[in-house]
């Protein structure tokens, strides 16, 4: 039987970046349902960036998170029904809804926040402390260029 070859998109940036997304989800998903904690990766970012801007209005966690304001909505109401997250409006802008981190959401994100540091190195274990270090610059740096755009 003959070994099926790669088609040209196995090397393009796109289908790289879909793969490792995948596999950043899927070990994410696996080692936080085993420490028993019910958490996507977004909600992560969300629960991670409230703890670094307590106050912080949904249009500013969006643009944190780089997650539309809609997305974003629903993210938050499922963070708030797990009683992670509260939802306030601003006294400045009674449009506005300041959000904050619940007592329970503080202690799942400073419970998880060891566990998803050390599994950074398992979705990237193909590669050397240095390589993940150019890894980590050059993904940032491309980041940045879209978001500068």
């Amino acid at each position: 039987m003959d070994i099926p070859k790669p088609g040209l998109s196995s090397a393009m940036p796109g289908h790289l970046i879909r793969r490792l997304h995948q596999r950043a989800t899927q070990v994410f998903t696996q080692r936080v349902r085993q420490a028993g904690f019910d958490l996507t990766p977004v909600q992560f970012s969300a629960l991670d960036a409230l703890r670094h801007n307590p106050g912080i209005d949904q249009a500013g966690l969006a643009a944190i998170v780089a997650k539309d304001r809609a997305t974003l909505g629903d993210v938050l109401d499922r963070l708030e029904q797990k009683g992670l997250v509260a939802r306030t409006t601003s006294a400045r802008d009674k449009r506005a809804r300041v959000l904050r981190l619940t007592t329970q959401g503080e202690g799942m994100i400073a419970a998880l926040t060891p566990l998803v540091t050390r599994l950074q190195d398992e979705i990237l274990s193909g590669l050397s402390k240095a390589e993940v270090a150019r890894f980590v610059q050059l993904a940032a740096k491309a980041a940045e260029a879209i978001e500068e755009g």
